[in-house]
């Protein structure tokens, strides 16, 4: 079982993604497919007269702050036609694909984080109405059921908290959780950079293997911008017994056998 995360920035080549996860299918290897959404996001709020806002958290991770006309936004662009599209291009290819968001059938279930605790101008400060959350619980059932089934699960990120109010939650984190939940031998995760660059933006650079153990150091020395939380959750999802998790190159020809073939950075 493999579990592929691609990211939402634009630059990655979904259609050759797409190829790769229907061979994939054709050779009886079951396949969950995690996507982002967040350039298209940007791109519609923008339009919508309400431009995205990013924040910094305490620990130095970049987020998206997803107050409740962002999360509108949000869902229309991720689980609406990003996640539509993605299943006409499979079902194109001949893979019966499913799509969902972690709203449905409580697939993906959370504690929603109302008040972030940011920095700001050099200030620490609170932000409150936030809807985003941390995944806590996979309904594993219901992914096994599907595939079992022969579906292929299309999965934008969103989940829902115990309350049943819509979360914004990052697609990296659910790739992990995901993987992790359903014991995959391999997690995936297709971005717009070849994998974990000791100095970025060299892309000449990139770490080849990185053992779960020195996570935490490159964390802080190394990993820039969204990339800490790509590496924070494969080290989680090796962690918690997934094989390995490969980060690499999304914007290349037939991107996820080169990363099953190690190209990128490999961690476990």
């Amino acid at each position: 079982m493999i579990v592929v995360k691609v990211g939402g920035n634009g630059n990655v080549k979904m259609e050759e993604v797409c190829a790769d996860v229907a061979d994939l299918a054709a050779q009886g290897e079951q396949v969950v497919l995690v996507h982002g959404g967040s350039h298209e996001t940007n791109v519609i709020s923008e339009k919508l007269g309400h431009p995205p806002r990013f924040v910094t958290s305490v620990s130095g991770h970049v987020s998206r702050h997803t107050d409740r006309t962002t999360l509108e936004i949000f869902a229309m662009v991720t689980a609406g036609r990003i996640n539509t599209l993605l299943v006409e291009q499979l079902q194109q290819l001949g893979v019966n694909a499913i799509g969902l968001s972690g709203v449905d059938g409580r697939l993906l279930e959370g504690q929603r984080k109302e008040a972030l605790r940011i920095v700001e101008n050099g200030k620490r400060k609170i932000l409150r109405g936030d809807y985003s959350g941390i995944i806590e619980r996979v309904n594993v059932t219901l992914l096994k059921t599907l595939m079992d089934a022969g579906y292929v699960p299309v999965i934008a990120p969103l989940a829902i908290s115990y309350e049943g109010e819509v979360l914004n939650v990052d697609g990296d984190r659910v790739a992990a959780a995901i993987s992790a939940a359903l014991k995959a031998q391999t997690l995936v995760i297709l971005s717009n950079v070849p994998g974990l660059l000791e100095q970025f933006p060299d892309e000449n650079t990139v770490i080849p293997h990185i053992l779960p153990a020195n996570a935490p150091v490159l964390l802080d020395q190394v990993a820039q911008g969204r990339m800490k939380k790509k590496v924070l959750g494969v080290v989680e999802a090796v962690n918690e017994g997934v094989q390995q998790a490969v980060i690499a190159d999304g914007r290349v020809s037939r991107p996820l056998q080169r990363a099953l073939a190690g190209q990128g950075t490999v961690i476990g």
